[in-house]
């Protein structure tokens, strides 16, 4: 299936405002279009990410991995890694030391060799909720997902360890079964929740205190789903410290050119 012009003409308008500077998060934005997670690592470290996601294909699954160096990626053709997300993260030795918008020269100057991966995003079946009548909350007060560290580990591979995160939507109760089923069409962008109901048994202690994104709001009659995250890279960042990494900012994602259609199960 191929992207109608509209959306192409969306998905390449959103690049290139944040190209030029703009910063908010993406959900929303190309309705139809996969959007996905960012992590890039210096090669030396890149074959234990992709063991990391291979192990752990729910919160880790690979659209695309890059060749060394390279920064277009052949989801959105002419796109540009360093400069097309709105947002991005630079950690050293586990540590978040800047957020910045713009990552030419941290890429060209200081990792010329690093490779980037892009893991499916839960953003692009919010299109398949939303066109079944299903409230997106965090789009509808204009805030970025909540997103939570669990205790949840995954899977080790080589270096990389870390507990999955999730992100959570508030459901009204009678349509959780319509949000699982249309979310578990989608496999290649973390498939159908991982839980429903208790953030406790997710080792969640505060619902309101999301680790990355906004607080939420949960209204009478509606149930928190949670869903795999591709955040997961960054607390394996944070656990085993490699030396470099750069990242998205948390909701802040890579809007390619291709139709969620591509990734129906």
């Amino acid at each position: 299936m191929i992207a109608s012009a509209s959306q192409l003409e969306e998905a390449r308008a959103a690049r290139a405002s944040y190209r030029a500077g703009e910063v908010a998060p993406t959900s929303g934005v190309a309705h139809g279009l996969v959007q996905a997670n960012l992590i890039a690592v210096p090669a030396d470290w890149a074959f234990e990410v992709l063991l990391f996601a291979q192990r752990n294909p729910k919160p880790c699954p690979v659209l695309e991995v890059l060749d060394p160096g390279a920064y277009e990626s052949t989801l959105a053709p002419g796109s540009d890694l360093r400069t097309d997300i709105p947002a991005y993260r630079i950690w050293r030795e586990g540590e978040l030391v800047e957020e910045i918008t713009d990552a030419g020269a941290v890429w060209e100057e200081q990792h010329p060799d690093l490779v980037s991966f892009l893991i499916g995003c839960s953003f692009t079946f919010e299109a398949g909720l939303a066109d079944a009548g299903i409230p997106i909350r965090h789009q509808e007060l204009g805030r970025n997902v909540p997103m939570y560290r669990t205790s949840r580990a995954c899977a080790p591979a080589g270096r990389l360890r870390g507990d999955m995160v999730v992100s959570m939507r508030p459901i009204p109760a009678d349509r959780v079964a319509d949000a699982v089923r249309i979310s578990g069409r989608y496999p290649a962008v973390h498939g159908a929740p991982v839980h429903v109901g208790d953030p406790a048994s997710l080792g969640i202690a505060d619902l309101a205190a999301p680790e990355f994104g906004d607080p939420p709001e949960v209204r009478d009659g509606e149930v928190p789903v949670f869903w795999a995250c591709g955040v997961t890279p960054q607390a394996a960042i944070m656990a085993s410290r490699p030396p470099f990494a750069l990242t998205h900012a948390p909701g802040h994602m890579f809007v390619t050119d291709v139709p969620d259609a591509e990734y129906l199960a």
